[in-house]
């Protein structure tokens, strides 16, 4: 009972609300308008976030705290050039993979090319406040005061040197090589496509070799100098490939990700303003008829304005609150596009439906009395999964700023189709009422005075008339529209025939199948080549680097942050162990090679220990560049003792190069709290990949719990408690359905992947709840008779949403970008999967299963028999009244 009043409650208050707006029509037309506009003014503060690490980095996670460790005693800025990474080394920096066409990298034609280059390189001049800077100026420093370049370019130097000299060219071992000073040096990031010897031989041939120029930004001027010279860097590169086209050059700078993350937004802006007019089109083609007076194209073409001033006013709150953009906001209209225009073509729908010899604002007040309870239900659904989305829970800030946004976009279209489109509705309701022609608004004449005119008059000037306004008049004057004519006539007796239901069961099994395998197939992607445009500098080297530098992983840093016995043996045997298995650049490994070599015990005293690793070990020319692994700290006894120091490992992988660095980093995670030597690991591409599937995950689970609870506690405001049992089952297929053939066409989990799974949720309950609650509405008729019923009311503003949503995101596919690919994907897929349930499935399964009819009319006509049985004996015998009286 309490569900029945608060129904009929809140239905009374949006008819009231619908003649308010049809009284003030003016008003409500001009506000949405002029606050865009005032808004839209704001775009002079348009700012463009440039950081990516702070938007697709989780914000909260282990790495980060380590790296401020790890920062705190070694400095991580100082040591990039060891603790190399592929995309995201910190500050700034120049890196080019070098391909022959021909051959090998380390023929001589080649190893003059590529030192030309690199001579190329260092003479890059930039010019600011009179001075030009070169590498020499920019370059980070060694303690000798000397630029840091790759070892690589030493073993080319020496090469070509032996060649000159017609020496014998020593062999180069990899990944670890030793150099002409006795130095080893791991060269498995430099030199890639590697072919080894057998035995002494070394390398043969290699077919790729990276070089890196590492730039230091200690101050504003510098980091403006240091940028100009990364833009020289791509010109200069560019340059020499013409010069020397026997030599691929791909480059890549520390600006070169947010550039082309950024650019997706650029190339993206032609496609979607193709997007826009091609759904313009379509939505006034599905709202236009035979029909001049009943035809509607201007609503179709203002449900795309609404959209479009909801975008404008959302986009000027961001920019006057101070938000900066990112590419990723390009999903946001097509949320609000998929929000309006079931709104739109709702409130249309039920235009239709009433009578049209009622006034005006009555027609209104009915549509808002129709059409407003579920919208405002799907808009509060929208509300609530993008706000949890967007609290501080979310620990990825490009999913929480997304959903942030779009909780306002949402907000704003709704308010808007309630005001603007609504008053719109009320100034094309006057036209149908006076005859009017859509188009033209000129009177239509009546029938005998119409046949009077020419041919192409009366094909321009036709319509119905009705002289005697009945039930039936109206909609059967409707009935002239394409997509109504096909869903009353055709579709609906077609998806209810006894002879099709079990193929559609048959098609839905199927289509768990197919979903079941692609969800056992998900795959986490932490890879931030996802997010940028496809044709980018970005895209080219990660191919480079994926295909000739994938057979080793990252520089790890092996961090021991605490004194421990570094002399004692049990000790010595744990890291040995700990680092077992890894290629190792290792002052310890080193140092106890060292002792062995002196015939001397590593098993020392404390003292004995120290002094041999400062005064002996760190003073060979060939360990020196040890020291700045270790550090030192001097005892109250006047003795020194090792606090920190640190090793470098790497392992072997294989083409699944990310999935294994992060069961790595499991794994010595786990090793360091069960290991008695304090130890933390960190590379710069940690930060990316630490509790990067839960982040992206946790807004998504957040958002659907969220929404369960909200159709759970809602219940009672629900024409049926079944209606959202039924909108959960929906959800629930639909997303499940969503992930599996996304993952079937080889998308990825990653934080776009998982803002749509979010508006999949919405998009579901916005197309599925008209057509459960018209369903459950019914009273006195079969199951099938009120399916096919829900189906023609409800059912071609569905199909007409589908069909304007589908074309929008068409052009979306040709969009170079690999951000937009994901997108296009997801969203057309949520879709596609959508109106399969909602048009085939739904239909069909609501036939046999509950809500059941049978039950509710049997206890109706026996309540009504009941009723008639008592009035007739109250009125033919006064003793059955006495006796009931009594009782």
């Amino acid at each position: 009972m309490l569900r029945q009043v608060l129904h009929e409650g809140l239905r009374t208050s949006f008819h009231k609300l619908g003649h308010f707006v049809a009284n003030h029509p003016v008003f409500f037309a001009s506000a949405p308008v002029l606050i865009s506009i005032l808004l839209g003014a704001s775009f002079s503060r348009y700012r463009i976030e440039e950081n990516v690490e702070y938007l697709l980095a989780p914000k909260h996670s282990l790495a980060k705290i380590e790296g401020n460790l790890v920062d705190s005693l070694f400095p991580v800025n100082r040591s990039k050039h060891t603790l190399y990474s592929d995309l995201q080394t910190p500050g700034r920096y120049g890196r080019v993979i070098v391909t022959s066409r021909r051959g090998s990298v380390l023929d001589p034609h080649h190893v003059n090319s590529v030192l030309k280059l690199h001579n190329t390189i260092t003479q890059i001049q930039v010019p600011m406040l009179g001075f030009n800077y070169t590498f020499a100026h920019l370059c980070l420093l060694d303690d000798s005061k000397s630029c840091i370049v790759d070892d690589i370019l030493r073993v080319l130097e020496e090469m070509r040197s032996a060649r000159a000299s017609n020496h014998s060219v020593p062999p180069l071992r990899y990944p670890i090589t030793k150099l002409k000073d006795g130095r080893e040096a791991y060269i498995g990031h430099q030199l890639g496509g590697v072919l080894a010897g057998g035995g002494r031989d070394g390398v043969r041939s290699a077919r790729a070799l990276q070089l890196t120029y590492y730039l230091q930004a200690a101050s504003p001027l510098n980091e403006v100098v240091a940028a100009t010279w990364e833009l020289l860097f791509c010109k200069e590169l560019e340059n020499f490939g013409k010069v020397h086209p026997e030599l691929s050059l791909y480059p890549f700078t520390s600006s070169s990700l947010q550039r082309d993350f950024q650019r997706t937004s650029r190339v993206s802006e032609r496609p979607l303003l193709f997007s826009l007019a091609v759904c313009l089109s379509l939505a006034m083609l599905c709202c236009s008829m035979r029909d001049c007076v009943r035809t509607k194209p201007w609503l179709g073409l203002l449900a795309l304005v609404t959209v479009s001033l909801a975008t404008l006013t959302s986009a000027g709150i961001l920019n006057l609150t101070g938000g900066k953009y990112n590419s990723t906001y390009l999903g946001i209209p097509f949320v609000m596009l998929g929000h309006g225009l079931f709104g739109t073509f709702e409130m249309l729908s039920s235009w239709r439906r009433t009578r049209e010899d009622q006034h005006v604002k009555e027609r209104v007040a009915a549509v808002f009395s129709d059409c407003m309870l579920p919208f405002t239900a799907s808009t509060a659904l929208h509300v609530v999964t993008f706000g949890i989305g967007a609290s501080p829970f979310t620990n990825i800030e490009a999913v929480r700023l997304f959903c942030r946004n779009a909780c306002i976009s949402v907000l704003f279209n709704y308010l808007y189709i309630l005001t603007f489109y609504g008053s719109n509705l009320v100034f094309a309701g006057y036209l149908e009422n006076n005859y009017r022609h859509s188009l033209f608004c000129r009177r239509v004449p009546k029938p005998e005075l119409l046949q009077q005119k020419p041919a192409w008059y009366r094909f321009l000037m036709y319509t119905h008339y009705n002289e005697e306004a009945t039930d039936a008049g109206p909609l059967r004057a409707y009935e002239s529209h394409l997509l109504v004519a096909f869903m009353k006539r055709y579709y609906c007796d077609w998806i209810t025939n006894t002879y099709v239901k079990p193929f559609v069961v048959l098609f839905y099994l199927v289509y768990v199948s197919f979903a079941l395998m692609g969800y056992l197939q998900v795959s986490e992607g932490s890879d931030l080549s996802n997010v940028v445009a496809t044709e980018t500098s970005t895209i080219a080297y990660t191919r480079a680097q994926q295909r000739y530098f994938s057979s080793y992983s990252p520089v790890i840093g092996f961090y021991i942050y605490e004194s421990i016995e570094y002399w004692n043996t049990s000790v010595q045997e744990d890291l040995l162990e700990y680092t077992k298995g890894f290629e190792r650049i290792s002052w310890f490994e080193s140092y106890l090679n060292y002792l062995h070599g002196l015939n001397i015990t590593t098993s020392l005293s404390r003292s004995n220990f120290t002094e041999r690793l400062r005064s002996g070990f760190l003073r060979q020319p060939r360990y020196v560049h040890f020291s700045d692994d270790i550090i030192f700290a001097k005892r109250a006894d006047g003795e020194f003792d090792v606090v920190a120091s640190r090793m470098f490992l790497v392992a072997k992988t294989t083409e699944n190069k990310r999935e294994e660095m992060s069961i790595l980093l499991d794994t010595l995670r786990k090793l360091s709290l069960t290991s008695r030597v304090k130890f933390i690991i960190f590379n710069p591409s940690f930060v990316y990949m630490d509790r990067y599937a839960s982040s992206v995950g946790a807004p998504l689970k957040n958002s659907c719990i969220a929404a369960l609870f909200l159709l759970f506690f809602s219940t009672f405001l629900a024409a049926d408690p079944l209606v959202n049992a039924w909108l959960t089952v929906t959800v629930a297929s639909v997303e499940f359905g969503l992930v599996g053939f996304m993952t079937l066409w080889r998308v990825e989990l990653d934080c776009v992947s998982v803002l749509c799974l979010i508006y999949g949720v919405n998009y579901a309950v916005d197309s599925s709840a008209p057509l459960v609650s018209a369903f459950a509405l019914g009273r006195e008729s079969t199951r099938t008779r009120w399916v096919k019923l829900a189906l023609e009311r409800h059912g071609v503003p569905a199909l007409q949403s589908y069909l304007c949503y589908g074309a929008a995101l068409l052009p979306l596919a040709a969009v170079p970008s690999n951000l937009t690919r994901t997108l296009f994907r997801c969203l057309f897929l949520t879709a596609i999967i959508t109106a399969f349930h909602c048009l085939a499935i739904l239909p069909v399964l609501l036939t046999f299963l509950p809500p059941s009819k049978k039950k509710r009319r049997e206890r109706k006509n026996a309540a009504e028999n009941r009723e008639e049985i008592e009035c007739v004996e109250m009125v033919d015998s006064t003793r059955v009244v006495d006796q009931i009286t009594t009782v």
